[in-house]
């Protein structure tokens, strides 16, 4: 009887880490005070950075005709997505950069596709 015991709890400590170790990576809700950057004017560089499952900074007002540059610096893949469908990085991969160029004034709001939590605001001015 011990054996059969052992071997169910055995069963039950494999599927609950197939079950929790995909999950790990959104472990962030992205709705904290530590996570949320406050809405910034855009400096010399426009970089937003991926990281802890949130946009960094979540807010970010630029000129038209500027460039910015989201770094993925997460070990596991992300996406930006505007919702509007004006831009679409696919999937970026721990390390990899996406560049979009914001010729119209407006605010394009953007998520990350893969967790949708994750959102994001560009306001372009001219």
């Amino acid at each position: 009887m011990k054996k059969n015991n052992l071997l169910m709890y055995l069963l039950l400590v494999v599927a609950l880490l197939i079950v929790a170790l995909p999950l790990a990576g959104c472990a962030g809700s992205g709705s904290t005070a530590d996570t949320t950057a406050a809405e910034t004017t855009a400096g010399a560089k426009n970089e937003i950075t991926i990281e802890s499952n949130s946009f960094k900074p979540d807010s970010l007002t630029i000129k038209a005709g500027d460039t910015v540059t989201w770094i993925n610096k997460d070990g596991y893949s992300h996406t930006v997505a505007s919702k509007n469908g004006e831009f679409d990085s696919g999937n970026m991969a721990g390390g990899a950069k996406f560049s979009f160029t914001f010729d119209k004034e407006g605010t394009y709001d953007y998520i990350c596709s893969i967790h949708t939590f994750m959102t994001g605001k560009i306001v372009v001015t001219k």
